[in-house]
């Protein structure tokens, strides 16, 4: 299929435009790279072995976004685009709203003018709030505790409205826990701007000696070893479950919705541990006061992507600190290096 991947140069896009390429298909990246690099494109085509053709362009632009849809005619976008950070969005949530909430409908939009009806979502698990058990299935109610989380929500009801309201919709939503990892060949990886927001960007950069050390936030969950407990997937297992849900969506009409984790936890310090064998040094850490709205455990159900899509997490802890510790040592700086 022709696919138009918004957000496709960042960390999770970068690795799904590879997995659609190298599965065959015709991939355009649409991308205004805020958060993201031209370097990251140019290496997903040294390792698929054809350059990735891509316009610059920002969803709130909804005349451009207009024309990258006139231009490319896709089969289907794989939407990525958009402001992820849950602490920035607590600080600046018009942001988020103008970016996340605007630029979907703006892309809505512009698909529905073009007569282009098959998307697929990169949703998150922050809809699910504090999740009420484990592990947390697609039937958990929905709820939100930052604007980031916010945004994913309302972003989920629209498409639901949308396909209830027009049966020529294809949609499906992924919602993921924790990625982490790195492509193999430590070409691709995750590049924060600034400094680290999640756990193993931040493990990652004390392990190399950027920053001094590691502050685990709590100390006293109910939890094995009283530090909290997340799903965490390897982005090559997120990006073949991009590819598994294409193909469910282009046969499929309406609005589906899938998990795409582990199915299991692992713990603060395991992530530690597992880092630090990996480098082959000790990673420092200091505890510190737990933060507000994190729970003490959660982790996902997969069995409906399972049985639907085929699709299950093959990487397990090891290989995904071992490929983000390759990414690491190889690329300090990050792609700008």
């Amino acid at each position: 299929m022709r696919v138009l991947v918004t957000g496709g140069a960042g960390y999770i896009g970068s690795h799904t435009v590879l997995a659609l390429l190298t599965d065959g298909h015709d991939v355009t990246v649409l991308d205004n790279f805020q958060n993201s690099s031209p370097t990251a494109l140019k290496r997903v085509g040294e390792l698929a072995g054809a350059p990735v053709p891509y316009l610059i362009a920002d969803l709130s632009d909804a005349a451009a976004t207009r024309k990258a849809l006139v231009a490319t005619a896709p089969d289907v976008v794989v939407h990525f685009a958009g402001l992820k950070s849950v602490g920035e969005s607590t600080i600046n949530p018009l942001r988020y709203f103008a970016s996340n909430i605007g630029g979907t409908l703006n892309l809505l939009e512009a698909m529905e003018a073009s007569g282009v009806r098959r998307l697929l979502f990169s949703s998150s698990a922050t809809v699910y709030g504090a999740p009420r058990a484990v592990p947390v299935s697609e039937e958990e109610p929905l709820s939100a505790t930052s604007p980031y989380g916010r945004t994913k929500l309302v972003i989920e009801q629209m498409l639901g409205d949308l396909a209830a309201a027009d049966n020529r919709w294809s949609i499906g939503m992924l919602r993921y826990f924790n990625p982490v990892g790195a492509h193999p060949s430590g070409r691709l990886g995750e590049d924060p701007r600034g400094l680290p927001a999640n756990l193993v960007p931040f493990v990652g950069q004390v392990a190399i000696g950027k920053l001094p050390f590691v502050r685990v936030f709590g100390s006293d969950y109910e939890t094995p070893d009283g530090t909290g407990i997340r799903d965490f997937i390897h982005v090559l297992d997120l990006a073949e479950g991009h590819v598994a849900a294409l193909d469910w969506i282009a046969s499929k009409r309406g609005a589906h919705v899938w998990n795409l984790g582990t199915g299991r936890g692992y713990s603060v310090l395991e992530v530690l541990d597992a880092y630090s064998e990996a480098a082959g040094r000790d990673v420092p850490y200091r505890f510190a006061e737990r933060r507000p709205g994190d729970v003490p455990s959660s982790f996902a159900e997969t069995a409906k992507a399972e049985r639907e899509l085929n699709w299950k997490a093959r990487r397990g802890l090891r290989e995904m600190v071992e490929d983000h510790w390759r990414w690491q040592q190889l690329n300090p700086g990050g792609y700008e290096e």
